[in-house]
């Protein structure tokens, strides 16, 4: 009884600091639109509560493997959460909801309040998950349709005869976007005195894209060996935008039953229900 009291107090709590999260949102939709930087920074109360929760109940535990941070890297680390964070955040977020199934599940009739005593500290812990694969995949969908201009751009721009670190920046200056935007973040770091190998992994695990990884496989090459750079790109963006047009040729191939779906659904009744209101009209 005592463990369902203090689970309650949780629950309460947690419903408290989301109504001060809601206030805070809205206050910050009002104020000035900030900048990527501090979007990815600012977490609201509810946030810091509930992965404040899950580093308590995950203290003395060894730290999450490479998989989280793979799918912060694939998300583009929104919030600016560090594989530590994420796991913590998991684990709250379950924890919240089973004080939030003994609120409910008392509620409920027979053995629902026991399947959602079950379920729903299931579907917290992996509700951050869900997030992150959603987040990627749109991201996913951004560089897809972003790659063959970009590295056409690249293309023309080492034939120019810049150098590869410039030929990122000044792509990123000129076509922004998604991925113009991480190549500019990866040609930053290299300015900075990150290792090219790790600032050109680094980017290749944030756009996990078949091109992306060839492109810094043959910025490798190029800055290890000397290879030349023309040729590979001019490969790399004709397969590029064969691809797209593919994936092009693919969406219309998909849309095409929809649309017979919806005239077989809607628009042949509508017309069979003009002509039967015809035919009585004319009857009577």
């Amino acid at each position: 009884m005592s463990g369902a009291v203090v689970l309650t107090g949780i629950a309460a709590a947690a419903g408290a600091v989301a109504l001060a999260d809601t206030l805070h949102l809205f206050r910050a939709a009002r104020a000035r639109r900030p900048s990527r930087a501090e979007r990815t920074s600012r977490r609201g109360p509810l946030l810091a509560l509930v992965a404040g929760l899950g580093r308590r109940v995950a203290a003395g535990r060894r730290a999450p493997g490479g998989g989280l941070a793979a799918r912060l890297d694939a998300a583009g680390r929104p919030l600016g959460l560090s594989p530590a964070d994420l796991a913590a955040l998991k684990a709250g977020s379950g924890l919240v909801c089973l004080g939030l199934a003994v609120v409910w599940g008392q509620a409920l009739p027979g053995r629902l309040g026991i399947a959602a005593l079950l379920a729903m500290p299931v579907a917290g812990f992996w509700l951050p998950d869900a997030l992150l694969v959603r987040r990627a995949a749109e991201r996913r969908r951004v560089l897809e349709r972003e790659v063959a201009d970009v590295l056409d751009l690249l293309r023309v721009a080492v034939g120019a005869g810049r150098a590869p670190d410039r030929a990122l920046h000044d792509v990123a200056l000129y076509r922004g976007g998604l991925l113009g935007a991480e190549l500019g973040r990866a040609a930053e770091q290299v300015e900075l005195g990150v290792p090219r190998e790790r600032a050109f992994a680094s980017l290749a695990a944030r756009c996990p894209l078949e091109p992306v990884a060839a492109l810094v496989a043959a910025l490798g090459r190029a800055d290890r060996h000397g290879a030349p750079l023309d040729e590979a790109l001019t490969s790399l963006a004709a397969q590029a935008r064969a691809d797209r047009a593919r994936l092009a040729q693919e969406a219309g191939a998909r849309a095409a039953p929809q649309i017979q779906l919806i005239v077989a659904l809607v628009l042949v009744p509508a017309v069979m229900l003009l002509v039967a209101a015809s035919l009585v009209r004319g009857l009577t």
